[in-house]
């Protein structure tokens, strides 16, 4: 049966929109490359989760929290998920317990950008976590973000099934990914070497390949042998185009090129993961009139482990 989240999605602030919007680097010339402001050692790892594109329409909830750019503004000190509002707040408040990660969000009605000299703006992050968008990726938003992985940032992207248009504007998750991986202006030609497929796979437990070394399936969250598929996608791979790209979690009778669920793949000398479907990261928890559901600690996958094992290694941590 295919789950279908229904109900109020966040109209949200216009907050820090004014000054978050910028140009980004044209198709037509090369610029200089921008590389991300300057870290001193010890310093934390940035995460910016992204609301800009409905991520909470319909009956998603993908934010940490309900404040916005800060969640330490709804609780300083979060001990559960449900120190913060959002059915992603599982997953914030995990890395913030840590006190390696600093974390914001890029609210509702902001544009993507890099190089700007905003505050919101990617160069002044280490990895962009994007859950599930909604709302296609403008052509400037989309060569920032191409510019901001190959000059060194972390692009975390999470797609759902097809037909998964939340918003009703036409685009669903798996078309906007595979829209940005074939119209971007800086590589046109699958630049992480896989793409979207438009499938709805209502059920599956996806088991993770077998590999020691790999530092996503076994950091420092903990060691991931699996995940959930609840409604969700998977993509193929190809590594004539990014021989870097790499399936870490297959569906039930896939390998190889076809059916991995979640993969990784580098850029430029920046990192990409993408994970198949929005279940998974759901906590369970979140803003009130969405029905939610605990993927996060569903005894059939290790979820939590593989997305923080994940932003680890997106952020070089």
């Amino acid at each position: 049966m295919i789950r279908i989240r229904t109900a109020a999605a966040l109209a949200a602030a216009a907050l820090l929109a004014a000054g978050l919007t910028g140009i980004a680097p044209t198709a037509s010339a090369t610029p200089a490359p921008q590389a991300a402001a300057p870290r001193a050692a010890g310093t934390q790892h940035r995460v910016l989760f992204d609301n800009s594109k409905a991520e909470t329409a319909g009956n998603a909830d993908w934010i940490i929290s309900t404040s916005q750019p800060d969640p330490l503004a709804q609780n300083a000190g979060p001990t559960s998920e449900k120190s913060w509002t959002g059915a992603l707040s599982a997953w914030g408040v995990a890395l913030q317990k840590t006190g390696q990660y600093s974390l914001k969000t890029l609210p509702a009605g902001s544009t993507i950008s890099y190089g700007t000299g905003a505050a919101l703006d990617l160069a002044n992050f280490d990895t962009f976590v994007v859950p599930e968008p909604n709302i296609r990726f403008s052509a400037a938003e989309k060569t920032a973000l191409l510019r901001f992985v190959q000059n060194g940032g972390g692009l975390f992207l999470i797609s759902d099934h097809t037909q998964s248009d939340r918003n009703n504007d036409g685009w669903d998750s798996p078309a906007i990914i595979n829209d940005l991986l074939t119209d971007n202006g800086v590589n046109n030609n699958d630049p992480f070497g896989f793409s979207v497929d438009l499938k709805n796979i209502t059920t599956d437990n996806p088991r993770a390949v077998n590999d020691a070394t790999d530092p996503v399936l076994h950091g420092g969250f903990g060691t991931v042998t699996g995940s959930i598929l609840r409604n969700g996608t998977t993509f193929t791979l190809k590594p004539a185009d990014n021989p870097s790209v790499k399936g870490l979690l297959y569906r039930t009778g896939y390998s190889g090129t076809t059916g991995a669920f979640f993969v990784t793949s580098t850029f430029g000398s920046g990192r990409v993961a993408i994970w198949g479907d929005s279940s998974p990261v759901d906590d369970g928890t979140g803003q009130p009139g969405n029905t939610l559901f605990n993927g996060w600690d569903d005894p059939a996958g290790t979820d939590a482990a593989l997305a923080l094992n994940a932003t680890a290694w997106l952020a070089k941590a």
